[in-house]
């Protein structure tokens, strides 16, 4: 269904299509006309589906801009996501002028003061982050109309819930609440039954949410073998942007430093950097600066930068919903995209939940070889080479070969510039920390054993938990 079709005011129109969108996705088509009526919605539908514009024009319709005070909060996991959504809801609003600002942990509290006095319709913030606020009474919830709740169960996964009851509480009765979640886990049905009014349902399907324009790949890699193993992926496929995800935070650190060693444009991206390197990290990525950016899952999360044409799965995915977030990140806007997963021999039990869970098949291929990473490197060089010559970007350097070809002989020639050409690769002396693999455990431990998670990281080192409270943070 196209936009022009949803009966969206002029002015949302407008800002629809000055951002390049005409047909609606289906949580759009699907939540607009219910959210625009002003009932409570529970969405299930992942990342990457549009929930950012299904949310956001109805709140923009409702709010007042000449309403001095916040009439719309939508609370995030990460600082990143609340980054995201507030800049694509000051897209989508500034035809109305209406105004967002984000507030999250990690970022300069007299800085977000100030942008609060500006006065806008809309605040976007993490949970931590929002309660610091309205106990400086530097946001006043009374006002608020609307409370949208984005990536729920990650909020329920980082420990937040109990802040967001507290938060739920103090935000007048009389609002319409929005809630997005992959999954709906008791928890959440328990926060949806106590502070939504009977709210209507609206999914897409997990077939749908497995991205269709995303080759699927899984190579057998034993953990010892997966530096060297990315590097040949790397040369053989030639990424214009990839996005590596790890485990860990050590890891994160480890492989980036790894790869930059290598020659390779890397930089890595976790909850224990300042806020001020994360966005450094990530405006260099959308620039090109960066190729290959390497992220825990948490830290990934909200990250929409197009052009994004590969994902690798340096660690297996803790779960299906991980998964499909991880290959969402390419694959979009009609965009051809490719996923591959490094699974240790005991994972491939994981990948094949991973298959039944979301209805696909992940096809196995072999780690290219030595040989074949090199010759695509050769391949690439002789057509820059060719461009080259065919853009007569060679123009005045005529004597200069003509020297070269009388002292060598042509074959020489030709293939000391493709040498040139060819970016040269380095050894590494970085060396990976191992991190032990994802098994599928088929049998519950014995009666009167303590029971663990059904899949889990037996001796996983922390898991990125964003800007979660300190008070609840958990090692993994």
């Amino acid at each position: 269904m196209k936009f022009a079709e949803l009966d969206l005011p002029p002015y949302l129109l407008k800002s629809v299509e000055q951002m390049g969108f005409t047909e609606a996705t289906a949580i759009q088509e699907k939540i607009l006309p219910v959210a625009r009526e002003g009932r409570d919605v529970i969405g299930q539908a992942q990342t990457g589906t549009g929930k950012t514009a299904a949310f956001g024009l109805p709140i923009i319709e409702n709010v007042d801009p000449e309403d001095p005070k916040v009439q719309a909060l939508i609370l995030t996991p990460t600082r990143e996501l609340a980054v995201q959504v507030s800049e694509e809801i000051n897209r989508l609003g500034h035809t109305k002028n209406v105004k967002s600002v984000a507030v999250y942990g990690g970022a300069d509290m007299g800085r977000q003061i100030r942008e609060l006095k500006s006065r806008p319709s809309i605040i976007v913030a993490t949970p931590g982050r929002y309660m610091d606020h309205t106990r400086r009474r530097t946001i006043r919830p009374q006002s608020i109309r609307t409370v949208v709740l984005d990536e729920a169960d990650e909020m329920l996964s980082m420990g937040f819930i109990e802040d967001i009851e507290t938060i739920l509480e103090e935000i007048p009765n009389q609002r319409q609440t929005l809630l997005f979640s992959a999954t709906m886990p008791n928890r959440l049905k328990t926060v949806a039954d106590r502070f939504m009014t009977e709210p209507q349902t609206v999914s897409v399907k997990a077939k749908a949410m497995t991205v269709s324009n995303t080759e699927q790949l899984v190579t057998k890699v034993p953990e010892k073998q997966k530096l060297s193993a990315l590097g040949r992926w790397i040369d053989f496929e030639a990424p214009e942007l990839a996005i590596i995800f790890g485990r860990t935070k050590r890891r994160v650190d480890e492989l980036s430093e790894a790869l930059e060693q290598q020659g390779y444009e890397a930089a890595g991206i976790h909850g224990d950097m300042k806020q001020a390197q994360r966005t450094n990290v990530l405006n260099r990525f959308k620039k090109g600066a960066v190729k290959y950016l390497v992220a825990t899952d948490v830290a990934a999360r909200g990250i929409d930068v197009t052009g994004v044409t590969h994902v690798f799965n340096f660690d297996m995915p803790q779960d299906s919903e991980s998964y499909v977030h991880r290959i969402g990140r390419t694959g979009r806007a009609g965009q051809s995209g490719k996923a591959i997963t490094f699974a240790a021999p005991v994972e491939m039990d994981h990948i094949e939940m991973i298959e039944k869970a979301t209805n696909g098949k992940i096809k196995r291929v072999d780690v290219p070889s030595d040989r074949e990473a090199e010759s695509a490197r050769q391949e690439r060089a002789a057509e820059e080479l060719s461009k080259i010559i065919a853009k007569e970007g060679h123009h005045g350097l005529e004597p200069m070969a003509e020297r070269l070809l009388q002292e060598h002989e042509s074959v020489t020639v030709v293939a000391a510039a493709l040498s040139m050409l060819q970016k040269g690769k380095r050894e590494t002396t970085k060396k990976l920390t191992g991190e032990p693999p994802m098994v599928h455990r088929k049998k519950r431990k014995p009666a009167g054993k303590k029971q663990g998670r059904h899949y889990q990281n037996r001796r996983g080192g922390r898991r990125d938990r964003g800007s979660a409270p300190q008070g609840r943070r958990r090692s993994g």
